[in-house]
């Protein structure tokens, strides 16, 4: 009778939500955050570069890579010696994007990613 009421990983005693509770757990450090918005801009990194750009040292990076590759945040592929990182799919970068819009929401006022909204609208009824 509910049936077309229940989605997958939508209801409370469903097995998805203990495993998103470990996926916000895996994203609850500013290093792996950092990670995921370098990955998300430039699609794929190695090591090396990854570190530079979070600046932190490549072992302490190659520790957070282990960690959200078992977690299937992100792939791998090798040329070589060296290994290159990317985002397995979307929806990390749409959950670390999200969270920074509700910080933004935290600080009160009108949040920067509401200003684009304005501006592009702004430009769309100029142009109308």
């Amino acid at each position: 009778m509910d049936a077309d009421k229940r989605l997958c990983g939508h209801l409370p005693e469903g097995d998805f939500v203990e495993l998103a509770v470990e996926i916000f757990s895996m994203l609850a450090d500013a290093t792996r955050v950092r990670l995921i918005v370098a990955l998300r801009d430039a699609g794929e990194l190695s090591v090396g570069h990854l570190a530079e750009i979070v600046d932190k040292s490549p072992a302490s990076v190659s520790q957070h890579l282990a960690k959200m590759r078992l977690a299937r945040i992100v792939a791998t592929r090798q040329e070589g010696t060296r290994i290159f990182y990317r985002l397995e799919n979307e929806h990390a970068s749409q959950l670390v994007r999200d969270a920074i819009f509700q910080a933004e929401h935290s600080l009160g006022g009108t949040p920067r990613h509401h200003h684009a909204d304005l501006a592009s609208t702004s430009a769309e009824a100029g142009s109308a």
